[in-house]
């Protein structure tokens, strides 16, 4: 399978990342574990979760997702076959920002989570303002070079403070960021097109985009706003029913998809796959079933004429 490469990090990805928000969730540790298995054996190999999966979820105080990928990991004897990428920064047990002890502690805390001497990708899941990117950039760096972490990237950043941490990094000689992790999607693109991609081409940083099916929306499993009502995300998907935007956008899934024998989410995250700067979207999946649907996307490539038509229905 294709492999891409994560900036210039020396790491190379299949064009899809399984997002393991669910685990824990919506997904049991038995379906987990069933699902990366799966994921693995059909030639991928990127895993996202973040250290606060799922603290949404009552009960949960965060970890949930790492400690079932931890077990999997325990088990399967995979680890060399799949690249682990978590996050820190967001609210875990009343602690939230980047500073340097910040970051010290909570690498500490996934490692023993994902029962594994290092993480492939640690990311900065959303910009602590309050932190010096120079301090940041440091704490990051020092993971690098003490072999804890193979390679950093960022989520959730303005411009201006990505572009800030860029150059912190270059000026002070450290590790630099190798990876963005933005929303983007067919619906959901203008805010990275226009302000984001531009950096990650300058600097030559991978993106891997999340929410790449929209909640879900995307793929054309809701039709009309009573095909949300009892779900977990509901109210993150009223927005995709407001105006006639979201009805264009999957009429001309259905097209491209009809036209080359694949299904609404399959189109829409090749789509996503052809765009500069993309490793590969990230997708979650609760069952088998989901997951070999999505893996199909990997396989298709749209022509011209397919990506002109979805471009059209989603400006």
């Amino acid at each position: 399978m294709e492999k891409r490469s994560l900036g210039h990090s020396g790491l190379r990805a299949a064009p899809l990342v399984l997002g393991g928000n669910v685990f824990g969730w919506t997904a049991d540790e038995a379906t987990s574990h069933s699902i990366l298995d799966r994921f693995v054996d059909s030639g991928f190999d990127l895993v996202d979760t973040a250290n606060i999966y799922s603290t949404w979820v009552p009960g949960h105080k965060g970890g949930e997702s790492e400690t079932i990928i931890g077990n999997w990991l325990a088990k399967g004897g995979k680890r060399d076959r799949v690249l682990i990428a978590t996050k820190v920064g967001m609210e875990m047990g009343g602690d939230k920002g980047l500073k340097r002890a910040q970051i010290e502690r909570h690498v500490e805390d996934s490692l023993r989570r994902l029962k594994t001497d290092r993480i492939d990708l640690y990311q900065t899941h959303i910009d602590d303002p309050g932190t010096p990117v120079e301090e940041t950039m440091e704490a990051l760096g020092k993971l690098v070079t003490s072999g804890k972490v193979r390679a950093i990237g960022a989520s959730q950043y303005k411009p201006d403070r990505l572009r800030a941490s860029m150059e912190a990094s270059k000026r002070l000689g450290i590790p630099r960021y190798d990876t963005l992790q933005p929303e983007f999607n067919l619906y959901d693109r203008a805010p990275f097109e226009k302000d984001l991609q531009p950096v990650a081409l300058e600097y030559g940083l991978a993106v891997i985009p999340f929410f790449g099916l929209g909640r879900g929306f995307l793929s054309g499993k809701y039709r009309k706003p009573a095909d949300i009502e009892g779900r977990p995300r509901a109210s993150g998907l009223k927005r995709y029913f407001e105006g006639d935007r979201g009805m264009k956008i999957l009429a001309a899934l259905d097209s491209v998809g009809k036209r080359v024998g694949a299904t609404p989410a399959q189109v829409s995250l090749a789509w996503i796959m052809a765009q500069p700067s993309i490793a590969g979207p990230i997708v979650s999946a609760t069952s088998i079933a989901q997951l070999d649907e999505i893996a199909g996307a990997a396989r298709l490539k749209l022509d011209r004429e397919a990506l002109a038509e979805l471009d059209r229905a989603s400006a």
